[in-house]
């Protein structure tokens, strides 16, 4: 409150008068705002808005090609559920790696550093790759095609969530990722109903069957269509790539460390840099304090029961799903996971981030259940179970973000979220094999439980850690 200016009075004779009377008039400009609406909560900055905007964009392009890409590849290339897990796996792991590097390079300054130069060519490179996968005719090239586009967003991910997290305060950070993730996801369900429009107009409209909840006109969608409409996805990409020359690297707000720094302009003046500042500054990941490995094994060791949601769309397909059925159920999905994005955000910044995502992956655990053992006879159930696995996504992914974000120092955030994106993909490639081999030896049920098995695994490992080690920052309100 007012009370600060008397700080601000003892520095007169090392800042000058001057100096002293503008910060004076600066501090009061400030705190008189805040006697006045000390209620309202500070905007999200403007490099927040823009990048989830970017992101916003990227998905109506992404998310035109993802649901129909398992259906392209078996449907009319047709490859096996194996080599669907190896590809969507080894993507996954490319996206990670190339976040782990884009990651420590955003951290640095100079020539080949900063965040937002890796965020322009990361999003630059889906779009080439999009066209690859629609003018593909055999197996490989659409894993060319899909390496390539998974290679743009993983040198995109780690500076981008940095970038973010940079440009907010402690407080602000589940807000700040809520709504990345709300924009991010809405683009998804725009996308998704796009590619619903294309093919009701380039296929006709199906008829529907209320009691089963499918279409009846379950024939296989022709392979021209499926080109045409990732042809238009990768035009679209280009939206998202020129939206991030509005993105510039900006000084991050006041860390925890500078809370009780002056303010001039409503920016914290940067503290002097001291030995061991500087000594952090080139340390790597070993010098990342304990409370973010705690919280990174436990996040990993979830990641093996988070196979590829493609075979979600695969298992619709089974039960006899047209791709225009599966297109509305995956669109209900990101109806509910971009609904609770923000809001579930919002509340792990009040009650703790680990609450949320317990009761994330206790959803997860059910969904998969539910999609191992529903019978064809009640294939309608896939609808309010992509619903409830929407619910899980929601409660996590910008979650799991916000968390690292916490538990990382400021200046190795990136390389905190890239070695995040690292270890996961790894983790994430091998759910996946598992899932695809299992499903093609044994079938889609056991396939699914083996996935619900290992989240109620990562589950009692939360509960256990809990007891030993300090997971949520006190500061955590």
């Amino acid at each position: 409150m007012l009370f600060r200016v008397v700080d601000v009075s003892r520095s007169v004779s090392n800042t000058g008068l001057l100096d002293t009377t503008f910060k004076y008039e600066s501090i009061l400009r400030s705190e008189f705002a805040n006697l006045v609406s000390p209620r309202k909560k500070r905007p999200l900055p403007r490099s927040v808005w823009i990048l989830s905007f970017v992101s916003f964009l990227a998905d109506i392009s992404g998310e035109m090609m993802y649901p129909l890409l398992p259906l392209f590849l078996i449907g009319v290339l047709g490859s096996s559920k194996t080599q669907l897990g190896a590809m969507e796996g080894v993507a996954i792991l490319i996206v990670s790696l190339m976040s782990a590097y884009a990651g420590i390079r955003s951290d640095r300054k100079g020539k080949g550093g900063g965040r937002v130069r890796w965020i322009r060519i990361g999003y630059g490179l889906p779009v080439l790759g999009k066209a690859i996968v629609a003018l593909a005719t055999v197996f490989s090239m659409v894993v060319f095609g899909r390496i390539l586009d998974r290679f743009g967003k993983g040198l995109r991910g780690a500076p981008r969530d940095a970038l973010i997290a940079d440009a907010v305060s402690e407080e602000q950070r589940g807000r700040a990722f809520g709504l990345h993730r709300a924009l991010d996801t809405a683009g998804a369900l725009v996308g998704v109903l796009l590619a619903a429009f294309l093919l009701w107009w380039l296929t006709d409209s199906p008829r529907f069957d209320s009691s089963a909840g499918v279409s009846t006109k379950n024939v296989e969608t022709p392979a021209w269509v499926y080109r045409a409409i990732f042809g238009f996805s990768s035009v679209l990409g280009l939206a998202s790539l020129a939206l991030t020359f509005f993105v510039h690297d900006a000084p991050a707000v006041a860390s925890e460390t500078q809370h009780d720094s002056p303010v001039m302009n409503g920016e914290a003046e940067s503290p002097s840099p001291t030995p061991t500042s500087l000594a952090r500054k080139k340390s790597g990941w070993f010098h990342l304090p304990g409370s973010y490995w705690a919280v990174l094994g436990v996040l990993i060791l979830f990641s093996l029961a988070n196979s590829s949601d493609t075979f979600l769309l695969l298992r619709a397909r089974d039960l006899g799903y047209s791709s225009w059925s599966i297109v509305l159920v995956y669109a209900l999905f990101n109806v509910t996971y971009s609904a609770l994005s923000y809001p579930l955000g919002v509340l792990s910044d009040r009650i703790g981030r680990w609450r949320i995502i317990a009761t994330g992956w206790s959803i997860y655990a059910a969904s998969y259940v539910g999609f191992a053992l529903l019978p064809n006879a009640y294939a309608w159930g896939m609808w309010p179970l992509m619903a409830f696995y929407g619910v899980y996504m929601a409660l996590t992914d910008g979650i799991n973000k916000a968390l690292i974000a916490d538990h990382a120092p400021k200046e190795h955030r990136g390389a905190a979220m890239g070695l995040f994106y690292a270890l996961t993909g790894v983790t994430t490639l091998i759910a996946s094999l598992m899932t695809g081999v299992v499903w093609d030896l044994i079938g889609p049920a056991p396939a699914m439980l083996l996935g619900a098995a290992f989240a109620i695994l990562a589950l009692s490992a939360l509960v256990i850690l809990g007891q030993f080690v300090e997971l949520e920052k006190a500061s955590v309100a």
